[in-house]
């Protein structure tokens, strides 16, 4: 008879049989990248469009996997229409409606939505003003209303107003303290000017949002808020015809009005390119933004764009990345991307280079911008190609993904098969066409470089570089004396 311990020993002799045998049927060749496989074909479920008499636009998809429904109310209105002197207007009215309508107080709103189960918010970006709701459609009729109350009847509460108002002052306080967030505030006041809201802060200063008060936001809902300015995106286990008639019922008294018309000027763009030195002294690391004014969401090099910036700096094997993080060790990522808006948001290349290596961050940035102008081989665009096609479907897993991606098609009036179209649109993008709008739209010779950084350790190095005049700023990217 075998003992325990002959057992034991067998045992182990035979499950490490087992592992090496799985381990050996599974085995893959390292020493090579995988074959990429074609572009994955992708079709949205179909999407029916309504409009109410008031003028709300509806877009319906039915998801019916699991008993789930997701809203999206995008009011085509954000922080491009702040009233002139009090930038964060819009972000305050958002942030505000979940906390007090005519019928709900701020803690009552807070009760019912851990009663639902369900989640709320609310969010506000340059170009509109967003409310969401996330529930089980067992719980869709006191969901909607809730989500009705607070778009519909917010108070703006003068209590609750005051806590969020000490809130922000305390954010904005903390954020004078983090580089990265002084690079992004200066870089956009450097870009676009103190006088563009592209150039102000879209949550406000310390004196805007201290000289605020509850009728600003009042104002600003009373002026943007109608039915004919929004749209109601709803994905998920809902009966069309039924849930159309279920939000007439909710939203069919909204009474529409006259949205203003804005036109933004266009900010100058820089004759050369120029350093600005924001000095942080004791910084351990660097923040470079570097860039120049992009174009705006309805450019026609939208595809184009998206695959040279994908080679660029819009992944994580891109050049930029590889290069600074990969084979110098500067940074633990380098990235690039056009911010796309109603009207043309930046162009930002960034990174948090290692303090002493900033000199060398910099002749990195310009060599990788200067680069992308040439030709680009043929494996790195199949690659930029596959990378935003098979990456695609992984937007699509849930209704509050599917939500998500249609307020963009809902904002920018993309066509209803605009994702139908996505993999074939990027397919037929050319070694020609990156070339181009890499040299249309990339000009190191005329380029916003913002850092922020040990001045006292790092100018003498960046001045031997060379690469344009320094300009010493604050963290609004006004000249300081030097």
């Amino acid at each position: 008879m075998m003992s325990q311990r002959s057992l034991r020993s067998l045992a182990f002799v035979a499950a490490a049989a087992g592992i090496q045998s799985v381990a050996g049927a599974q085995a893959v060749d390292r020493s090579r990248a995988p074959i990429l496989g074609p572009p994955p074909k992708v079709s949205l479920p179909p999407i029916i469009t309504r409009v109410l008499p008031n003028g709300l636009k509806l877009v319906i998809v039915e998801q019916h996997e699991l008993p789930l429904a997701d809203f999206a109310l995008v009011v085509g209105s954000g922080g491009t229409v702040d009233p002139t002197g009090k930038p964060g207007v819009a972000n305050l009215t958002s942030t505000m409606l979940v906390e007090g309508t005519t019928t709900r107080s701020s803690l009552e709103i807070a009760d019912q939505i851990a009663f639902l189960g369900i989640g709320l918010g609310t969010n506000s970006n340059w170009d509109a003003s967003t409310v969401s709701l996330h529930t089980p459609t067992a719980q869709l009729d006191s969901a909607l209303a809730l989500f009705a109350d607070v778009i519909l009847k917010p108070s703006f509460p003068a209590s609750e107003f005051e806590r969020i108002r000490k809130n922000r002052l305390t954010e904005l306080i903390q954020l004078k303290d983090r580089p990265t967030a002084i690079a992004n505030q200066a870089y956009a006041s450097i870009l676009y000017g103190a006088s563009h809201p592209y150039g102000q802060a879209l949550i406000g200063t310390e004196a805007s949002i201290t000289g605020m008060a509850p009728s600003d936001l009042v104002n600003y809902y009373k002026t943007h808020f109608f039915p004919n300015n929004s749209t109601l995106i709803i994905v998920g286990d809902v009966n069309p015809a039924q849930i159309e008639q279920k939000i007439a019922g909710i939203f069919g008294s909204w009474q529409r009005g006259t949205v203003p018309s804005y036109t933004l000027t266009d900010a100058p763009k820089a004759a050369s390119t120029t350093v600005y030195l924001i000095d942080k002294p004791g910084a351990a690391q660097s923040s470079f933004r570097i860039g120049s004014i992009g174009v705006p969401r309805s450019t026609k090099d939208y595809f184009a764009l998206t695959v040279m910036n994908t080679i660029l700096g819009g992944s994580f094997t891109s050049r930029l990345n590889q290069n600074l993080r990969e084979t110098r060790g500067y940074t633990y990522g380098a990235r690039s991307g056009f911010d796309m808006r109603r009207a043309a948001g930046p162009f930002t290349a960034s990174a948090e280079i290692v303090a002493a290596k900033t000199d060398s961050g910099l002749i990195e940035f310009i060599k990788e911008l200067n680069a992308i102008r040439n030709a680009v081989p043929p494996d790195e665009l199949l690659k930029a190609k596959r990378y935003l096609q098979l990456g695609l479907p992984a937007d699509f897993e849930t209704t509050q993904q599917i939500a998500t991606v249609l307020v963009p098609v809902a904002l920018y009036n993309l066509p209803l098969d605009y994702y139908n179209n996505y993999v074939q649109n990027v397919e037929a993008i050319t070694q020609a066409d990156v070339q181009r709008v890499a040299r249309e739209y990339i000009n190191p010779s005329s380029l916003a470089i913002v850092i922020v950084g040990d001045r006292k350790s790092i100018e003498s190095g960046l001045k031997a570089v060379g690469t344009g005049p320094i300009s010493v700023r604050d963290f609004f990217g006004k000249p300081v004396t030097q």
